[in-house]
Parts: C-alpha cells; structure tokens; sequence
C-alpha cells in the first residue's frame, strides 16, 4: 500500500498536472485576461445559466404530419396500382375526412389490388396494430391511418426535426446547444452565449422544404383568384407577391420531387445581374428524378415552391442532365446564405412555431458565477480551517488534496469541452465535501489504529486499507446515480451529473492516491515510531 517507486510518482504526478493545467485557460478567461494564443487554450463552455443566451419552446403542427401522411399514401397508392400487370385502373382518389378512398373500375380485380395495397401497410413499433386499416367493400377501397401509425408517425417526424435543428444551430457557429424533445410535439432550444436571438428564430421558424412542381397551364386566372383548384391541384401564392401579383398560382399535387435529395446548397451570385442566388446540388436519385421531369416537359413551366410559396416559375427551356440547379428570388446576401444552410441541413419534417421565448442576459449569469465562487470559496476555507486543526499534518495533505481536486475537475471539463451550469456549480462544490468525507475517513481510521498501538507505519497502511473500502462502496453509488441521472436527465441535470461523475474521479483520486503517496513519502523521510493525530 505505501510502495510507490519513482515511475508510479512520475505518473501521478504528470496526470495532475497535466489536468490541472487544463484548467488554467478557463480560470484567465474568466478574470478577464487574455490568454496566450500560441499555447493551447481548452475552455468550458458556460451554460445558458451562465453566460446568458436564449430559450425557446417549439412546438409542431401534429395535423401537417396528418395530412402529409394522406398525400404520401395517396402518391403510393397511384405508383403500386399503375405499375401492376395488368394496370389496375381506379377512379378519383378522396382524401376527405382523414382517409384514402377510392372506386375500382374494375371490382373483380378488389383481391388483386388487396394483395398490392397490403404491402403499403406495416406494423406500428410495438402497438400491435398496423399504420394502416385497409377495408375493401365490393369495388369501393378505403385506408384509413390508425392512432398508433400517427403517433409512430409523429415520433419519427419529431426525432428528425431534433436533428435539423441541431444541424441548422451549429452551422450559426454556436457552441454547446441543448435541445430535447419535451412532450409528444415540442422542443426545448437553449443556445447560451447568442447575441441575436432574432437570428435563432429566423433559422428555426423556416421549414426549408423545397418542391419542384409542374405548373397547371389550363387554370383559369377567375377560378384561382376566386381560390378555386381543380381536381388534383393546388394553390400555392407567390413569396413576393409585389411582384409576381397577388393570384396564387395552380400547380400539380403529385408528380414533382421534393428537395429532401439534396447533397450540397450554397450561397452565389448570377454572373449577369450579380443578384444573390442559391445553387443546389442533387444526389445521385435525385439528379436522375430531376433530369427526367424537365426532359418530359421542356416549354413548360414548373414552380420552385419554398416553404408553400413560390419563389420563381421558370419554363424548362431544355432537360437539367447535370443534377444541379440554381434558386433565384429575392434574396440578399444574408438571406441566401441562410437558406443555403437551412437547405443543407435538410428540411423540417413538420412546421415548428415558437410558443414561449426567453432571453437570458449576461450579467444574471456573471452574478450566478460571483455568488457560486463565493459560496465555494467560502466553503472550501472553512473546511481547510477545520482540517488543519484538526489533524494537523495530514490535515495539510487533505487541503492540498482538495485544492487540485478542484483544479483537476475543472481541467477535465475543459478537455472533454463541457459546458458547467449552476446545478454544475452546485455539483462541484458538493464533490469537495465528498473529497473531504474520504479524506476524514482515512484520517480517522488512521487514528484508530494509532490508538491501538500500532507502529506509524502500520497505522497508516492499515488506516488506508480499510478505509479505501468504504469510500470505494460510497463512490461507486454516486457513480450510479450520476450516470442515471446523465441517462435520463436533460440539460441542467446532465451538467450536474457530470460534474459529479468527475469529481467523484478525482476526489478518490487525490483523497486515496495522492495523499497516500505524500504520506509515504514522509514516512521514508521522518522514519516517525508515533503519529500524532
């Protein structure tokens, strides 16, 4: 227990003070001088709590994700029923009150299209029942999407939207974003640090879906003034309507190609009028989807549509081969860099509105940090004071000991770049007292021994033997709980578990470890026959 050759001191020795260098470009950050740029400079990112930033709650619209479902399945049902050989041809598809139907021209082929159809349909995760139900009644077919599709639906819908956001927020060049799902259909953002949360809503309020659609050229301008749209069409306005007229402009439901198959989107200039622009790039599909819809339409219009509005309606004047294309509108530079963002982080899968808003200002959470370092400072002090008096020398080791735990924990946190809050703050100063516990443990114990009559040397390896397994026992369910709570928790908890997990390392480290090596070491040196305690 008390052989420490000089290699095993070399080791612990660089792994304190490599972690506790780590620390020093936080502690000169926060007093305000300037670090060094050529040295390394790992920092802790400050939460929300902190540094200040902004918060906002999403929510999403649960009957987009409804009615989307409807135009997908109606789409699918088109493709599996117009490809079956023989065709299987089917009258006008109704989509009114929340369902698919639809008549057969053909009723003797009712098994035929089951058969086709069932294959649209799967299982719900694990409700046990399918997405969706599909009744057939003589030449008439209804499919009707179930509570558990739609809440599978949902999920998935919410699940993606998660990853766009983050996506989308550090693409903006902001550093460690909390964002979790809250309830079936909302999303909590917190970016510390943002200084124009503006910018925030900007990026998040923006769907990004863009549609390619062909354009209905038989519409007359009566019936889409009056918002009247023929069957399979709809209207869409137009995203500049000082412009392009206040008329929306009739285009097909079905047939066009959703810019979900984009691999690159970035911002340009039209080398003729030099006015912002977009230039988009598809994947290896989607350049295929896109080449054949204009080289099956050439001399006819078809509509860039962003969000639901049209942005432009060119006419094809020859097939796009190359698989890219570019987006002009009216766009400036900061607009077309946003949406060259927004498009390359992929488009929301559901529209998301900001239902609550808050902005947090700097000076709360440099008054946080002022009374959380007064509070441990204060703390720490009285409980060096007390040790000191208490036991003396070993009491020295133990205030050294706390003094690079704190150090060391900070130093781990800057390397693996995580971000402390005020519950962080709170955990920190609870692994001192958790240092101080192990460190009261071994020095009672030591001193039971002593009383005993064992010889310094003995009291000492038995005193740390013994109680090393106490503390280990303590530790390792703190450890539990802590990675518990990081499992489960969200935002402010996981910077506490954190927190915690760390200086539970590092308390058993410099409590059990480091000490016992100081104490060694003076025992070879001072060759004491009694402890003093």
């Amino acid at each position: 227990m008390l052989d420490f050759p000089r290699w095993k001191q070399a080791w612990l020795w660089f792994i304190t003070l490599a972690c506790a260098l780590a620390a020093l470009p936080s502690l000169v950050s926060v007093s305000g001088m300037a670090w060094p740029s050529a040295l390394p400079d790992p920092k802790i990112n400050l939460g929300l709590d902190l540094a200040g930033g902004s918060h906002l709650l999403l929510e999403a619209d649960v009957n987009q994700v409804r009615q989307l479902r409807l135009e997908q399945m109606e789409d699918s049902v088109r493709q599996r029923l117009g490809k079956a050989d023989p065709k299987i041809e089917i009258g006008d598809i109704s989509a009114k009150d929340g369902k698919i139907s639809f008549m057969l021209i053909d009723p003797t082929r009712a098994d035929a299209a089951r058969e086709l159809l069932q294959t649209l349909t799967s299982g719900a995760g694990l409700s046990g029942s399918r997405d969706w139900d599909l009744a057939i009644n003589g030449g008439l077919i209804e499919l009707t999407p179930t509570e558990a599709g739609l809440n599978q639906s949902i999920d998935q819908a919410m699940s993606a939207a998660v990853e766009v956001v983050r996506k989308r927020i550090d693409k903006m060049g902001t550093r460690e974003p909390t964002i979790i799902r809250q309830g079936k259909n909302r999303i909590v953002v917190q970016v510390p640090g943002l200084s124009d949360p503006q910018a925030l809503k900007r990026a998040l309020g923006e769907t990004a879906k863009l549609e390619f659609k062909l354009v209905d050229t038989n519409a007359s301008p009566t019936d889409r003034a009056q918002g009247i749209a023929q069957p399979g069409t709809q209207l869409v306005p137009y995203a500049n309507p000082e412009k392009d007229g206040i008329i929306p402009l009739a285009v097909f439901r079905l047939g066009g190609i959703v810019g979900d198959q984009l691999t690159k989107a970035t911002p340009g200039n039209d080398p003729k009028t030099n006015e912002p622009n977009v230039i988009i790039e598809f994947n290896q599909q989607g350049g295929a989807k896109f080449a054949k819809l204009t080289s099956e339409n050439v001399n006819k219009p078809f509509a860039i549509i962003l969000d639901g509005k049209v942005i432009s309606a060119p006419n094809i004047k020859e097939p796009i081969l190359g698989g890219s294309a570019t987006i002009s509108g009216n766009f400036n530079a900061e607009t077309s860099s946003q949406l060259a963002i927004n498009l390359a982080s992929g488009a929301l899968p559901v529209d998301l509105k900001v239902i609550e808003e808050r902005t947090v200002g700097p000076d709360l959470g440099a008054d946080s940090i002022r009374s959380g370092a007064i509070a441990m400072g204060v703390g720490t002090l009285a409980l060096m004071v007390f040790m000191l008096i208490t036991y003396g020398r070993f009491g020295i080791y133990t205030c050294t000991a706390l003094i690079i735990n704190a150090l060391m924990i900070l130093g781990l946190m800057a390397v693996i770049g995580g971000t402390l809050t005020l519950p962080g703050i709170a955990g920190f100063v609870l692994t001192i007292g958790a240092a101080v516990d192990a460190n009261v443990l071994i020095n009672e114990r030591i001193r039971e021994e002593s009383a005993r009559g064992r010889k310094a040397i003995q009291a000492v390896e038995v005193g740390y033997k013994e109680a090393s397994r106490a503390i280990f026992d303590a530790n390792i369910t703190n450890v539990i709980a802590a990675v518990l709570m990081f499992y489960f928790g969200s935002g402010p908890v996981k910077g506490f578990a954190v927190v915690l997990a760390l200086g539970i390392a590092t308390s058993v480290f410099t409590a059990v470890t480091l000490t016992r090596m100081w104490v060694a070491g003076w025992l070879r040196r001072a060759r004491p026959t009694a402890l003093v305690l």
